[in-house]
């Protein structure tokens, strides 16, 4: 291979000057008319000349402005808060956008299609060399639809249509179309603009129907040579949002999602992946950190043959991650884009540029126009008619990180659906958690776990679920931290719970798990020798089994509606203002934020979550078994028990990721954000500065008021503490100290802050040896203003756990666009109940194999 690098000849051009060149457009673009540069504006480099010795002819590309985010997929659609405030390339500016044909032998570059103020977007070339699919957004228009026009720039035609985002689409060998659209009405979970998962549609832009049920992006689609389809996902149940976006392949009917590399490790982005011609090896981005604008990184070379965990697999060609879109010629060379420039690249790192755009946007995505054979057609392995499919596990107690796990120990699954969010404002969690799950997770219920691990069961269709190990008190024992899904009709198997994908179902792993005798077992099958040569599971050895849902609780869990009165009644007569015991208050006051009996739970470490921290965490680690609060309503802890339906209620919402607001109707606007900023501004007030500092300052006998963590403070400790990015870190005084508990936004009154420091004479806490003379005190009252005027400033709307609360008009906008609310709903008069519209808005994604529309959401 070494050879063959050096006989391309990339590094032995020897032009010794650069010439301008004027090139006319095609005959083909005529009436389009220019928006910027046009095809003038291009300069040959020194790179054209070994580009034309190699076998490619032409080259197809894109020139488009850039956008100000920062991120890799906000590039599409409108921001959350402001409908006005465009994402896409331009940002709502007449974009610098044409479509490009790039001549290796004479060097002329040709305008197929001038966008006349709109976005061009992803070509891609038929295996016929002669058609280029795209994406166009016409000018005055918010959104991206797939066309077609020839390489003569002929022949030009609308494919998809509709208020959507179609883009990064790509031919499949069958001549449908997989792409990215934003037809999956849902927004990124961490961010503000809208979501993006593969779609397929046939040439004519009809048939569309989903192929990906990610709540988060899926990006690049591309085919391998088995038919497969390769791209990259990105999702984050119960771990951090930041490192796992990686390549995954999936079947082109949607069956058969497996990952190709990564998803295990925290691995920067990995996007625009290409198969290598001649080999299993990929071309693609190594885009740094949580990936960057544009898809810009290192171009990567990914092997799989060491299995998709090893990071010996990854191998980066450019030390500067300068690039995007690059696209392999062959087993020696590749073209790759960085900013205006197209450039030649060889895999040991060579890279001379061939032509550089003299305008003010940047080159995109090139394409070789070539015929090339189509890959092969996998087989359709759905069932239309079929509501479900079937998932089959062949050993739970295989898989890495499964440590001090007995055999046998594991009774059941519980199964739990990962739900898409209409509306998001922020890059937190906001209302949904503090620092824990960024989405709401629905029970749907639990399926058993035959003696030898293995399990065989039904889920419905096209829904995004993911598994808790259970033992047989229900307690957990290790959390999946990622989810899957069935095509309708589909049956998909896994080896175990994060097993290494090198490892094969084995039959010897139930030797000695089962004892000799079982009930229910033929004696064919008893006993460690028979059951090390008997090859079948036991669980699909029976019908698989239906979920078992919980009967008469919810399956959407919501703090204030749903665990808030279990403390009403079993725990706030020990632990209100009037009596804070242990320093604990667990009463339905708000604080500035959540409730705080809500924060208190979490910052005593009664409830264990997933803390946004990283993935595949070691059992027990993770929901019932080590959260402390049932064991305080077990009758251990001062003889306080519950209800076994207040028992199971408590459970179910730790094991749904314990959120807080039990609706996303919760999550505020920028505008609701900022009200909580004046409760905050008592902090600094003179009271607390000339008498309470002088005990609670930095590097004094007292915590500092309020226990606060810098930005260089968290990250050091993220550091220390080997966790991830923006893990949430407790330390011991937060459920003192912390604003979210000082402050009652309820009853301003009674704040710790005023009860602290007030005589218990006066109806106060007296811990303060320097504290207030009374109600009356001027610190005292300074403070309780200072308190009452930053509630008036979060009531300025109701704030939600409030009887009066109503969703922003954002949530009320994408609801109406989604067919969720009617068009004439008026949020100032008509009634609402916000958990019955968010199930209404879930339920657009079920399949109805026997409905008028199988996929509501599917316009």
């Amino acid at each position: 291979m070494a050879q063959n690098r050096a006989n391309a000849g990339i590094c032995q051009v020897g032009w010794g000057l650069v010439l301008m060149a004027l090139f006319a457009p095609c005959a083909g673009a005529a009436g389009s008319q220019s928006s910027g540069v046009g095809s003038q504006g291009f300069q040959r480099e020194k790179g054209l000349e070994a580009l034309a010795r190699s076998d490619v002819r032409q080259v197809v590309f894109a020139t488009r402005l850039g956008y100000d985010d920062s991120h890799w997929y906000a590039n599409i659609g409108y921001y959350c808060d402001d409908e006005d405030h465009k994402a896409y390339a331009g940002n709502g500016k007449p974009d610098e956008s044409g479509l490009y044909l790039l001549d290796a032998a004479t060097g002329e570059v040709r305008a197929l299609f001038d966008a006349n103020g709109g976005g061009i977007r992803d070509p891609h070339v038929h295996y016929d060399g002669k058609t280029v699919l795209f994406s166009y957004r016409r000018s005055g228009s918010d959104y991206y639809h797939l066309y077609e026009i020839q390489v003569d720039g002929t022949g030009m035609r609308q494919v998809t249509q509709g208020p959507y985002d179609d883009y990064e689409a790509a031919y499949l060998p069958d001549d449908d179309i997989v792409f990215v659209s934003t037809r999956s009405k849902r927004w990124v979970g961490c961010w503000t603009t809208q979501v993006g998962t593969l779609f397929r549609c046939d040439r004519q832009g009809g048939n569309i129907r989903p192929l990906s049920f990610n709540l988060e992006h899926d990006n690049t689609p591309a085919v391998l040579s088995d038919g497969r389809i390769l791209y990259t996902r990105w999702e984050y149940v119960d771990r951090s949002q930041v490192g796992y976006h990686q390549l995954w392949t999936m079947n082109p009917d949607g069956t058969g999602v497996t990952t190709f590399f990564g998803n295990q490790q925290h691995y920067p982005l990995f996007i625009a992946a290409k198969p290598i011609p001649g080999g299993d090896d990929l071309l693609l981005i190594d885009s740094p950190g949580h990936g960057r604008t544009d898809h810009r990184g290192h171009v990567c070379t990914i092997t799989d043959r060491y299995g998709p965990d090893d990071p010996r697999g990854s191998r980066r060609i450019t030390p500067k991650a300068a690039f995007n879109d690059p696209v392999p010629i062959d087993a020696t060379s590749f073209l790759v884009v960085s900013n205006r420039q197209l450039f030649l690249g060889t895999y040991d790192g060579a890279l001379t540029p061939v032509v550089t755009y003299k305008g003010n946007a940047n080159m995109h995505e090139p394409v070789l126009v070539r015929p090339r054979p189509r890959e092969r057609i996998p087989s359709d392995r759905t069932n239309a008619r079929e509501g479900t499919g079937k998932m089959m596990l062949a050993d739970v107690y295989a898989g890495r990180n499964m440590e001090g796990i007995r055999p046998g120990e594991i009774a059941k699954l519980l199964v739990l659906e990962t739900l898409p969010k209409p509306v998001n404002f922020s890059g937190g969690m906001d209302l949904t958690s503090w620092l824990g799950t960024f989405t709401l997770e629905r029970v749907l219920g639990t399926v058993p776990v035959e003696a030898d691990g293995s399990a065989f069961f039904e889920v419905p269709a096209g829904r995004p679920v993911f598994f808790v190990a259970l033992d047989a008190n229900d307690l957990s024992v290790k959390r999946m931290q990622s989810f899957t899904n069935v095509m309708p009709g589909e049956t998909l198997g896994c080896v175990g719970c994060h097993e290494p994908r090198t490892q094969a179902p084995g039959t010897a792993r139930v030797a000695g798990i089962l004892p000799a005798r079982v009930e229910g077992v033929p004696p064919s099958n008893r006993g460690p020798e028979a059951l090390a040569t008997r090859a079948v599971p036991l669980a699909v050895q029976r019908p698989a089994s239906p979920i078992a849902p919980f009967a008469g609780l919810p399956d959407v869990l919501d703090f204030r509606r749903d665990i808030q009165p279990v403390l009403n009644a079993r725990c706030v007569a020990c632990h209100s203002y009037e009596r804070p015991e242990g320093h604990v208050v667990l009463t339905e006051d708000l604080g500035i934020t959540w409730s705080i009996s809500y924060y208190t739970l979490l910052a005593t470490g009664q409830v264990a979550d997933g803390r946004n921290g990283l993935g595949n965490q070691n059992p027990r680690t993770i929901g019932s078994s080590v959260s402390k609060l049932l064991g305080k309503i077990d009758g251990s802890h001062h003889g306080v028990t519950v209800t076994p339906v207040q028992w199971r209620t408590i459970w179910l919402w730790i094991e749904s990721a314990a959120p807080y607001a039990g609706t996303y109707a919760a999550l505020r606007n920028l505008e609701e954000q900022t009200r909580e900023g004046p409760g905050h501004f008592v902090f600094g007030s003179a009271v607390l500065n000339q008498r309470c500092r002088q005990c609670h300052g930095q590097g004094r006998q007292a915590p500092p008021l309020p226990l606060s963590m810098s930005e260089e403070q968290r990250r050091e400790m993220t550091k220390t503490l080997g966790l991830a990015p923006y893990e949430r870190i407790v330390r011991k005084d937060d459920y003192r100290f912390s604003a979210h508990v000082l402050l009652n936004m309820s009853r301003p009154e009674y704040s710790p802050l005023l009860l602290g420091p007030l005589p218990t004479s006066a109806g106060g806490w007296g811990r303060c040896p320097e504290g207030f003379q009374g109600m009356q005190d001027p610190g005292y009252q300074g403070l309780l203003a200072a308190l009452r005027k930053g509630k008036e400033g979060l009531e300025a709307t109701p704030r939600f756990g409030t009887p009066q609360f109503r969703p922003n008009r954002q949530y009320v906008r994408e609801m109406k666009r989604f067919g969720v609310l009617p068009a004439q709903f008026d949020p100032a008069r008509d009634p609402i109940d916000v958990f019955q519209v968010d199930q209404d808005y879930w339920k657009l994604f079920w399949y109805y194999p026997d409905g008028p529309k199988k996929w509501p959401f599917i316009d």
